[in-house]
């Protein structure tokens, strides 16, 4: 097959701002259809829902941008359609829901992705390689952005099953699952949740890897200059990830930073388990998150508004 015909569910900021740019850059896939309730894309068919698309337009596979929460719905409707399917994440609102959608995909033969963008940035390769040969010796993560600017509106994301700060925090969580050598737990954890809220606007996390302890600090509060940093102490100095993983300082070396190419790279990865029949499910990052909501001292806080 030359190209994937791909059908993209959800067209809000996400899929305009990152998933269509990768789709048209990618000669391996044609974008073939929409389903969105609130976007529209000119030059394709356009449904209201995933059964619409999938029963009015040839398809090979399913991109998943809608939020998490009634996800599982739709990504079944696809697969038991025989579609592959691709999962912005998280991945689904529980871990319950992508295990039977793993085990779904697999009764049906067909590819299941669940897609961690963050470890697709330009240090997040050479930061694991590099780690892999040192002792760990304390990890710190300083995840801190503006949810207004981000997620204007976006009153799921603090609703049940939105996942809070944790929407953007399980990116630093997804970076640091890949790159540490040894399995990253939870120990602690305390949650900011606004007045009349379900999901946290701050967190803080204590964190193990191996014999090493670990911090994690999310805030959605911070306005300016954004935070998305990892710093790794380990036998041979510190490793620092910044901006997201884009930029990677080694001891004794100067930066290195490549342009921002997350998505690009998540589209060829599916493609290439396409190509080969496979699938990638790693639940790591969510695990941990799950963890933190099972352990965390929740601390209400005054009320917020977009």
């Amino acid at each position: 097959m030359d190209r994937f015909r791909l059908g993209l569910v959800g067209i809000g900021k996400i899929a305009r701002d990152q998933h269509l740019p990768a789709v048209a850059s990618n000669d391996r896939f044609t974008l073939a259809a929409i389903a969105s309730r609130h976007g529209q894309v000119d030059g394709v068919p356009n449904y209201l829902d995933t059964a619409a698309m999938i029963a009015g337009t040839a398809l090979d596979a399913v991109s998943f941008c809608t939020p998490p929460e009634g996800r599982y719905e739709l990504a079944r409707i696809a697969i038991e359609a025989g579609k592959h399917v691709m999962l912005e994440k998280p991945p689904a609102a529980t871990l319950s829901e992508i295990e039977a959608l793993a085990d779904f995909a697999r009764a049906r033969n067909v590819t299941l992705f669940t897609s961690w963008h963050s470890r697709e940035a330009a240090g997040v390769g050479p930061a694991r390689n590099w780690l892999s040969r040192r002792e760990i010796k304390a990890v710190r993560i300083h995840w801190r952005e503006d949810i207004r600017r981000w997620h204007p509106g976006q009153e799921w994301i603090l609703a049940a099953g939105g996942f809070g700060v944790f929407d953007p925090g399980i990116n630093a969580l997804s970076i640091a699952t890949a790159i540490l050598p040894a399995p990253l737990f939870v120990e602690a954890a305390t949650m900011d949740v606004p007045a009349g809220r379900a999901g946290p606007l701050a967190a803080e996390l204590q964190l193990r890897c191996g014999g090493a302890r670990g911090h994690a600090s999310f805030d959605f509060l911070q306005t300016g200059p954004q935070t998305w940093d990892i710093e790794v102490d380990t036998d041979a100095g510190t490793l620092r990830l910044s901006l997201g993983g884009s930029v990677l300082q080694l001891p004794g070396e100067a930066e290195c930073t490549e342009p921002d190419q997350e998505y690009p790279r998540l589209y060829a990865r599916f493609a290439e388990l396409l190509a080969t029949g496979g699938s990638d499910v790693d639940l790591r990052p969510m695990r941990l998150v799950a963890d933190a909501f099972l352990l965390a001292e929740r601390r209400e806080i005054e009320a917020f508004a977009f």
